[in-house]
């Protein structure tokens, strides 16, 4: 009896104190540090800026915060027995230098990288005076590889550890990029847009309502509620221009809030193209080539010469804010636009002179989120859209044209078809609910529906002046989502299933005439991540997943330029597995962070393009079976605020595992275990920088930075295919950038000079495609709050 009771009493001796931690504007302060000084008590503040220090004993204590860029508070608490104080603070911005400033508590970044889910948090204000955008930040992360096919605006593949296109998945602030515009792309956004971004790799969790197979990027911007304007443009090498804005104002008293966004891109794109063909000799009027009679091709240094391409987008958003019945209520309208000249098809020796495409796409939408609904720890977060995106390309010209701006006259036009003024017209519906429930601290649920309808018209205005039979794609998609915070958070598990729902009608050539052909697909997908926490700094975790991704609009329709529709694709699966871990250690100024992973994909009608020679354009088709297996590292150092070093490395093994493709035959494909043609399998990435505040005054800020990336070589085609010596590769690549960055007044004043591939190296990447030469370019960039 007596030992029975020991424990209540021991209980009954322990107290708590838990609390709120915000910044003058009232924005929650995430990773702060709070310390019983003398004691071994201490914690950090959640995402929300709450902490709870457990198990307290009665007395008299001094509480201790700290965050990186504020003062220390410290106050005197008195501890009752078996009693819970709650405590707010404060904190107000240090006007010390940052580089005397020690770093104790965990920032939201380390925070999201220590989730039981597989995924990388880039924060982005380290590039915000650079003129990268979102695509080339990525392109510097562990697993991730993003290949463009030229230079501003052009196409690329995001790659997420051997998984592309559209397995791949991108999001702002968890609403599908895709639904704001064509133009609203991650090579288009300029990095100072964002404010985080997450990568989630393979398994996504459940809010973002996706049915990203491959993985996820959700871009986040500032959810502070702060007035600010960061204002920022840039001019560099090929006469390129990028200009972009962001700011909010917030009305305090009333709550009323006005957010407006943009930006706008524009280049010439004219780099030079080294070793390409072109047509010497011939009889000639102007730029025309009449009579090819002892003409020859010759391999030669040209600058392209139609290529340029310009992108606009604009959002505003109003509503308001800290309402009983509201935390967020936002209402917004967009526009974006772009205007792009083709020099190329799929591969370099196809060569267009006279081929365009312009977009413009108008979106309307609505945005709420509530917490405490109704009852405590229940929140609400509701997402509806309407947006129209129109596309017109035209090819007009019956053309052959050569890398010289020289053409000769064919029978066919310059992509190979008839005279063609295409349109193509997407209404879109979009909507999405998230509900979340927190029952206490150990547990948690949450359910997500989305649904997202489209409409596909097509024709050649040259033809018809509208489809007579348009498209139409349904997705449903339902999440749901169990979390358990065991071991005093030591533990964490997330258990999840997903519903896939598709319905779509689209026009099949049967019996020598056009169909509309309807067909629906319903499956359910599941999964767990885990994260163990062996030290404060040290865990594991594993991730699993058994996933599905439906078709995508182009891929079934087409885009009217380099992909050709593909009315009989199917849905992709695969079985996702990730197993890793990481440890943080500090001492002083200096920390280091390592983390490690192996993965394994087991991709079913796996999609990818197809080139086509005879429509010079890329099919999507399935793949029986693709697995992908691999492993990827990191190790980061920073000290202080001074230097800051970080490594990456990536190897993935994506082979062909279809033994007997379409056919009855009992041959296996001549591909079968064959690496997955044009994609690398071995890359990384290392990135420097130092920094020193007060170089040139009080409040200034002097930082040089330099980028490294290496790819190895790999294969551009099926490696069964062709000779040993004639088998087609694209070679090494080394390719170094360098940039200064100059601060003044805390960062309200900012100049930055960079150089992109130094060396000025060939540098390739789709279907051997080549990117520019060494560029320059300054940015100007102004920011206050």
């Amino acid at each position: 009896m007596i030992l029975c009771t020991l424990p209540l009493l021991v209980n009954a001796q322990t107290s708590s104190i838990s609390g709120k931690i915000t910044s003058q504007d009232r924005s929650t302060l995430p990773g702060v540090s709070v310390l019983l000084k003398k004691t071994s008590h201490g914690t950090t503040t959640d995402a929300d800026g709450l902490y709870k220090l457990t198990d307290v004993k009665p007395g008299n204590y001094t509480i201790e915060v700290t965050g990186v860029g504020f003062s220390t508070i410290s106050q005197t608490v008195s501890v009752k027995s078996g009693k819970h104080v709650t405590l707010d603070f404060t904190m107000l911005e240090s006007q010390t230098d940052l580089n005397e400033v020690q770093v104790v508590g965990k920032t939201q970044t380390q925070e999201i990288k220590e989730l039981a889910f597989s995924v990388n948090a880039i924060e982005t204000k380290q590039f915000a005076n650079t003129t990268a955008d979102l695509n080339q930040v990525l392109n510097r992360s562990t697993g991730v590889r993003i290949r463009e096919q030229g230079g501003l605006g052009s196409n690329f593949v995001f790659s997420i550890n051997g998984l592309s296109g559209k397995a791949v998945k991108y999001f702002i602030d968890g609403v599908p990029m895709e639904i704001l515009g064509s133009a609203m792309s991650l090579n288009n956004i300029p990095v100072n847009l964002a404010e985080r971004i997450e990568v989630y790799k393979g398994v996504v969790p459940v809010q973002l309502g996706s049915d990203a197979m491959g993985g996820a990027v959700n871009v986040i911007t500032s959810q502070k509620q702060t007035n600010y304007l960061d204002l920022s443009h840039s001019y560099g090498s090929f006469n390129t221009h990028r200009s972009a804005l962001t700011g909010q104002y917030v009305h305090k008293p009333t709550g009323i809030t006005l957010k407006a966004t943009g930006f706008f891109n524009y280049s010439d794109n004219n780099y030079k193209m080294k070793g390409v063909e072109i047509l010497e000799g011939g009889k000639r009027n102007g730029d025309q080539i009449t009579d090819l009679s002892g003409a020859n091709f010759v391999m030669t240094d040209t600058r392209r010469f139609h290529d340029q391409y310009r992108s606009s987008m604009g959002q505003l958003e109003a509503g308001i804010t800290n309402k009983s019945w509201a935390d967020v209520l936002y209402v917004g309208f967009g526009y974006t636009a772009g205007k792009q000249d083709l020099q190329t098809g799929f591969e370099q020796t196809i060569v267009y002179g006279n081929v365009t495409r312009d977009s413009k796409a108008f979106t309307g939408t609505l945005r709420y989120k509530k917490a405490n609904l109704f009852i405590k720890g229940l929140d609400l977060s509701l997402f509806a859209s309407q947006s129209r995106d129109a596309y017109v390309t035209t090819d007009t010209l019956l053309r052959q044209y050569y890398w010289d701006g020289s053409w000769t006259t064919k029978g066919a036009t310059e992509m190979g078809g008839v005279k063609t003024i295409g349109h193509i017209i997407r209404p879109r519906t979009f909507a999405r609910a998230n509900l979340s429930y927190t029952l206490n601290e150990r547990h948690s649920f949450n359910i997500n529906y989305t649904a997202d309808r489209l409409k596909n018209e097509s024709y050649n205005e040259l033809i018809s002046d509208s489809d007579d039979m348009p498209g139409i794609m349904n997705k449903q998609i339902i999440g749901v989502a169990y979390q358990q915070e065991l071991l005093d958070k030591k533990w964490v598990n997330t258990f999840f299933a997903k519903y896939y729902g598709l319905g779509l009608e689209r026009k099949k050539y049967i019996d020598q005439s056009y169909q509309v052909v309807d067909s629906t697909f319903r499956n359910y997908g599941y999964g767990v991540a885990s994260r163990y926490k062996i030290l404060p700094d040290l865990g594991i975790k594993i991730s699993l997943e058994h996933a599905y991704r439906l078709q995508e609009v182009e891929e079934v329709f087409g885009d009217g330029l380099n992909v050709q529709p593909n009315p009989d694709l199917k849905p992709e699966s695969s079985d996702n597995v990730n197993l890793g871990g990481y440890y943080g250690v500090r001492f002083n100024k200096h920390r280091f962070f390592v983390e490690a992973s192996g993965f394994y994909r087991n991709a079913v009608d796996f999609i990818y393009p197809v080139p086509d020679q005879r429509s010079k354009a890329l099919k999507n088709e399935n793949k029986a079976s693709v697995r992908v297996t691999g492993f990827e590292g990191e190790l980061r150092y920073d000290y202080g605020d001074l230097l800051s070093f970080n490594i990456n490395a990536t190897y993935q093994n994506a082979v062909n595992t279809t033994k007997f493709g379409n056919t009855s035959s009992n041959n296996y494909e001549a591909t079968y275990l064959n690496k997955i043609p044009n994609q690398p399998w071995l890359f990384g990435n290392a990135n420097l920088a130092i920094g020193k505040s007060n170089v040139f005054g009080k409040d200034t800020r002097l930082q040089f930075s330099w980028y490294t990336q290496y790819v190895h070589w790999f294969y551009l085609t099926w490696e069964a295919f062709g000779n040993v010596n004639g088998k087609s590769t694209i070679p090494n690549q080394l390719i170094h950038n360098a940039s200064l960055n100059y601060s003044l007044q805390n960062g309200r004043y900012n100049i930055s000079a960079e150089c992109r591939n130094l060396t000025d190296d060939l540098a390739y990447d789709n279907f051997r495609l080549q990117k520019p030469g060494r560029a320059f370019s300054l940015k100007l960039r102004y920011f206050i709050k």
